[in-house]
């Protein structure tokens, strides 16, 4: 055993690589603990915790942040309309710094000098833990053993973990593997890899595990209404059964639920990494689709023109913050208190129907609405005199006539 090189604090998710990763640290001289973060994942903790200790981490963490996730990160990006490359709605891109914080404090509280993750060295995920990490502690050390050549090299495919995983007893999988990966959070499950790697094969019918095969969901629609207060979902009730939900993580849950019934938050694209290269992705996000739908109706229905379309610029560069690791950034938490302004008369009530993997908007209300149906009317005057309008025209014509105008000239120059 080689001599002792400190403490390390493992990501760890009871998985064969960050397994076979808590080993490997060991062999290199670390003292292992393992910090597993329950953040709405299906996982036996107990029996990761049993593992842990039995291939030898020093200490075991398992922290439930699901709450701080909903409140801290998911709420945020639904301010936003947070939104990357106009599909994707960065579940495992919020996660990450909510993992890495707790790891980081874990790290702190064990006077640990490392950290370590099983990230790839081609995937977004390792951009997202360390920036988190080094912006919460910058002296802190990141271990990545996927971008260490005596770690790669050793073990190049999954048969070679496989080997590793056995000669140190440490327990493989007894059931097959899926052909690709997974990731889960409270927020969504990605796909990729594997048979997905190759763009044009279809996504098996036994992939999707969050949500119903619309085609096979139910036949009667649910229908909810959900109430925001600056921009912020704080109450859901089910028009049909009365079903009332009113703090963050349970009605989060809830929606997760409704939604999954129905097949709804399912897509399929190939977006860009920021490390460069694209990549195919498969994602099922439910309740996150419905808020996402809900939140952007309210916000045109209470928000001001103007303000709205800054407003939307912001939220791009949000998403795009978020997406390359940059949640703790001057930049990032200064778009999160331009965001949080815009939402403070972001308020009222919308009623939806979810049915068939869609959400549809039924109707809204809000004390704080910018809509004036006496002014909007057909049927009714109110304070706008219509032959206003010759003038408005006029005035926004000027510039399109003098444009043609202009451009015919030139044309007929050219000809002669």
């Amino acid at each position: 055993m080689a001599q002792t090189k400190g403490t390390v604090v493992l990501a760890y998710s009871g998985g064969l690589d960050t397994s076979c990763i808590l080993v490997w640290l060991k062999e290199q001289g670390h003292d292992v603990i393992a910090y597993l973060a329950n953040i709405g994942q299906k996982e036996d903790f107990e029996a990761a915790r049993k593992k842990a200790l039995a291939l030898g981490a020093k200490k075991v963490y398992i922290e439930d942040v699901s709450k701080e996730f909903v409140e801290q990160f998911i709420w945020p990006a639904v301010q936003a309309n947070a939104l990357y490359e106009d599909r994707y709605l960065l579940g495992t891109a919020l996660a990450r710094p909510c993992i890495a914080r707790g790891l980081v404090e874990v790290a702190q509280r064990e006077g640990a000098q490392h950290v370590a993750h099983g990230a790839t060295g081609k995937g977004n995920d390792q951009v997202r833990f360390e920036l988190t990490c080094y912006a919460l502690c910058p002296k802190i050390k990141v271990i990545a053993p996927w971008r260490m050549p005596e770690f790669y090299q050793r073990f190049p495919g999954r048969r070679e973990l496989m080997d590793y995983a056995k000669k140190h007893g440490i327990p493989v999988p007894v059931t097959p593997q899926t052909p690709w990966s997974m990731d889960e959070n409270l927020m969504h499950i990605s796909y990729e890899a594997g048979i997905l790697e190759n763009p044009k094969n279809q996504a098996p019918p036994g992939l999707y595990t969050k949500t119903r095969d619309p085609a096979t969901s139910p036949d009667t629609p649910d229908v909810l209404e959900i109430t925001f207060e600056r921009g912020v979902p704080v109450k859901v009730t089910n028009a049909g059964d009365g079903a009332t939900r009113c703090t963050a993580l349970e009605l989060f849950v809830y929606l997760n639920d409704i939604a999954g019934k129905h097949g709804v938050g399912r897509i399929d694209i190939v977006e860009n990494r920021f490390v460069g290269m694209k990549s195919r992705g498969i994602y099922e996000t439910p309740a996150g689709t419905i808020l996402y739908h809900a939140h952007l109706d309210i916000e045109a229905f209470t928000m001001d023109r103007e303000v709205r379309k800054i407003k939307q610029g912001l939220a791009l560069k949000f998403s795009e913050l978020v997406y390359n690791g940059f949640w703790h950034s001057p930049e990032c938490e200064f778009l999160r208190e331009c965001i949080g302004r815009s939402q403070e008369a972001v308020l009222g009530t919308v009623r939806l129907s979810v049915f068939k993997g869609q959400v549809y908007i039924l109707g809204r209300e809000s004390p704080r609405s910018l809509y004036n149906e006496e002014l909007v009317s057909m049927n009714v005057q109110g304070d706008y005199e219509p032959a206003d309008a010759t003038g408005f025209i006029n005035i926004n014509s000027l510039r399109l006539k003098e444009y043609h105008r202009l451009q015919s000239k030139v044309t007929v120059k050219q000809d002669e």
